[in-house]
């Protein structure tokens, strides 16, 4: 599971009803939700939750670096609570769905110094793509 909810009241982030909802529903692992499907579970437990406090929600989270916006090939921007541990993503080319990796070695260690063009580089994001067990073709 992430560890959302404790970082954020360890960073005295104001946790109304509507903000601990939201919270709640992007906590764990492998959770990569669009805003609208944490807004229909968040409706599911608070159902006065508006999808603009939502959104504000979101938003605030993405400020504060404790959720990461996911955008993959044009689809809806899906939201990872686990900004806190760094991680990669696997996204299937089918139903878009997403999983956390961590796969083994340095990614910035991976680039050689004669493609990195002067950049002082801090970070690197790596996403594999293949298709999912429920969208691969069955043999």
């Amino acid at each position: 599971m992430s560890d959302l909810l404790e970082r954020l009241r360890a960073r005295g982030w104001r946790l109304t009803a509507q903000r601990r909802v939201v919270a709640e529903v992007l906590d764990g692992d492998h959770v990569h939700l669009t805003a609208d499907e944490v807004h229909t579970r968040a409706a599911g437990r608070l159902p006065e939750i508006s999808r603009a406090t939502v959104y504000n929600t979101l938003g605030e989270l993405v400020t504060l670096g404790e959720v990461v916006e996911v955008a993959t090939d044009g689809r809806a921007k899906r939201y990872d609570p686990n900004a806190d541990r760094p991680h990669q993503h696997l996204v299937c080319s089918g139903c878009g769905t997403i999983r956390d990796v961590h796969p083994q070695g340095d990614p910035l260690a991976a680039l050689p110094d004669g493609q990195r063009f002067g950049f002082t580089v801090s970070s690197a994001e790596v996403t594999y793509r293949g298709l999912c067990p429920d969208c691969a073709p069955r043999a």
